[in-house]
């Protein structure tokens, strides 16, 4: 498949062999056991590398699936109120919001409406305004709220401190402080 008459070589070790044809390159790399592989065709002349190509592509496919590993998923929690609801319970879905923020995940707020409660849709905005008050401290509004003539929903996020790593080099430098006062 490399089209080039003349190719720049590099074997497994990753020295330069230097500028040869296509069939001595491809001689020595099945000397080796392994494949030549164009890296670099835009270059004058191209750039083969003799390579395992199957155990290329595997590291290549691991390197992939290890970097998914490390990547964080971020999932949309919904916790529903209504109008009506008591204090205990608002305080124990609450504790469940705040946990969500904390982990990192978005939370949907949903206030449902039900018969006779539409007459007064002030009532959901006041349990609305009262949750983003609550959490004003953690999380912020994302949009709007949306108003349906059954619900309306409004999506909150966490608010951004700076990650692990901000936060530990805050507590260093706060630790710094402490023993440069002391002295």
């Amino acid at each position: 498949m490399i089209r080039a008459q003349e190719i720049r070589v590099i074997d497994e070790d990753k020295q330069q062999l230097g500028i040869m044809s296509v069939p001595q390159a491809l001689d020595l790399a099945r000397d080796k056991g392994l494949d030549l592989v164009e890296i670099a065709p835009q270059a004058n002349p191209p750039v083969c590398r003799i390579m395992d190509y199957g155990k290329f592509l595997y590291e290549l496919h691991k390197k992939e699936h290890e970097a998914k590993k490390h990547q964080k998923q971020i999932q949309i929690k919904e916790i529903k109120f209504r109008p009506k609801i008591s204090i205990h319970d608002y305080n124990f879905k609450m504790k469940h919001v705040r946990r969500f923020i904390e982990e990192g995940n978005k939370v949907k707020i949903t206030i449902m409406i039900r018969g006779r409660e539409r007459a007064r849709p002030e009532m959901a905005q006041q349990i609305m305004d009262r949750v983003l008050a609550d959490v004003s401290d953690i999380a912020r509004q994302d949009g709007e709220i949306k108003k349906h003539n059954w619900a309306s929903t409004v999506l909150i996020v966490p608010i951004k401190t700076g990650g692990k790593d901000a936060q530990t080099k805050n507590q260093k430098s706060s630790q710094k402080e402490v023993q440069d006062n002391s002295q």
